[in-house]
């Protein structure tokens, strides 16, 4: 008899692991608890509210779940693997304890220093005028973050003192990001190219993917406000194996010993957002759960068992090594609503998913809805994800492309230059 996997989550990223563990040889029953209109395609949904940690703790063994996969940040955070764990019941992610490397900057800072770990010099203030005057000791440009989880927006570049003012005053002032921006990280400026390097960890073996890049702000050439993520690409062509192998070796394993060595372990995915500076490798931030939109570009090349990896990590014993993964590449664009990331609108009518879809390219629901007389909805600030592979990223990204220009909707947004420039290189 096969297993029973809960995914917590509604989102194109949640999407993703429900695909992946559906061809898991297994074929387990897969249940999610949130979903949208197209995990409920692919999944048993479950109404629950995501930030019912108990519910979901006790809902668990009543159906039989065998392993709960928790996608997003906040459930985690809020100490849901813990809850599910004491339970009775396996569980993927990371302990409360463990999910402060992405629950507070200034915690992940203090790690990384403890442990070595390459990162910019930053000061944590409270109050409008400690930001100030750390503004003015690290120079311009500067990065000012919100400690705490802001859904990706709570980061600011500013080039100006007045920019970085404003950012300031936003959290600490005007509350902008309540509790989440009580207090704030203010990080020297950097310069290069980033990429996202995503491991699984069981507390002492690493499991890492191969490189993913993503696209945040929410204009081509990297232009306008920060997002969760306009699109991605796998692999990276200047970050090949071996140098991702040195980057865990530099990045991943000493923060996961320093975690084992507070007695607080990491378990579940440890994500290193990283910036190649002229000085080497920085790392910007630590994530304690899958990327999105990364893991639209990376699950659709597993050749591993994504079941037999997670019950490896909860368990322990996961193999200290690279995931298997298909040959070629993987680019993924995303189409957001009307208004994202300010004011996104909802309620506007999608067509030409099933066209997309028979290209062959993976369609992921990342906010989604059921309209009316069968039609299907936008329900959020980015609606799909739109994931396609290729022998390289030139034609990973024409597939790509080709797919999501056959979907429409009233005030689509869509950058056209996802990946852009790496064809070349690849």
């Amino acid at each position: 008899m096969s297993r029973t996997v809960l995914v917590v989550g509604g989102g194109g990223r949640e999407h993703a692991l429900v695909r992946a563990l559906a061809r898991c040889p297994e074929r387990p029953r897969i249940l999610c608890a949130g979903g949208n209109a197209g995990i409920a395609r692919d999944a048993e949904l479950i109404p629950l509210d995501l930030a019912d940690v108990r519910g979901v703790a006790a809902l668990a063994p009543a159906l039989g779940v065998d392993l709960v996969v928790v996608g997003p940040e906040a459930p985690l955070v809020a100490g849901m693997v813990d809850a599910v764990r004491a339970a009775g019941v396996r569980a993927f992610g990371p302990s409360a304890a463990a999910a402060r490397l992405e629950g507070s900057k200034a915690f992940a800072k203090e790690v990384m220093a403890a442990a070595g770990v390459p990162t910019a010099r930053a000061v944590t203030v409270t109050d409008l005028d400690a930001g100030l005057a750390a503004v003015d000791e690290l120079g311009l440009p500067v990065a000012v973050k919100a400690d705490g989880l802001a859904a990706g927006k709570g980061v600011v570049v500013a080039r100006t003192r007045e920019e970085a003012r404003d950012a300031l005053a936003a959290c600490l002032v005007d509350g902008a990001f309540g509790d989440a921006g009580r207090v704030v990280v203010v990080e020297e400026g950097m310069t290069g190219p980033e990429v996202s390097l995503l491991a699984i960890t069981d507390g002492s073996a690493v499991a890492r993917f191969p490189a993913a890049r993503d696209y945040k702000p929410i204009g081509e050439g990297n232009t306008g406000p920060n997002t969760g993520g306009m699109g991605s690409v796998s692999p990276v062509p200047d970050i090949p194996d071996d140098l991702a192998d040195e980057l865990v070796d530099r990045v991943h394993r000493p923060v996961i010993a320093e975690m084992a060595r507070r007695g607080t372990p990491v378990s579940g995915v440890l994500y290193a957002g990283l910036m190649m500076t002229p000085d080497g490798p920085r790392v910007l931030e630590f994530n304690t759960r899958f990327g999105d939109p990364e893991t639209q570009a990376l699950l659709p090349r597993l050749q591993d068992d994504l079941l037999g990896l997670l019950t490896a990590c909860a368990d322990g014993g996961l193999p200290d090594r690279p995931v298997r993964v298909h040959d070629g590449a993987a680019v993924t664009v995303v189409l957001a609503s009307h208004g994202y990331p300010g004011s996104p609108r909802t309620g506007d009518v999608i067509l030409g998913l099933e066209e997309a879809a028979a290209t062959g390219a993976e369609i992921y629901h990342c906010g989604t809805a059921p309209g009316p007389d069968g039609t299907i909805v936008t329900a959020g600030g980015r609606v799909l994800a739109v994931s396609a592979r290729g022998a390289d990223v030139a034609e990973a990204r024409a597939r790509a492309y080709e797919a999501a220009g056959m979907i429409t909707f009233e005030g689509r947004q869509m950058r056209g230059d996802i990946a852009a420039g790496m064809e070349a290189r690849a």
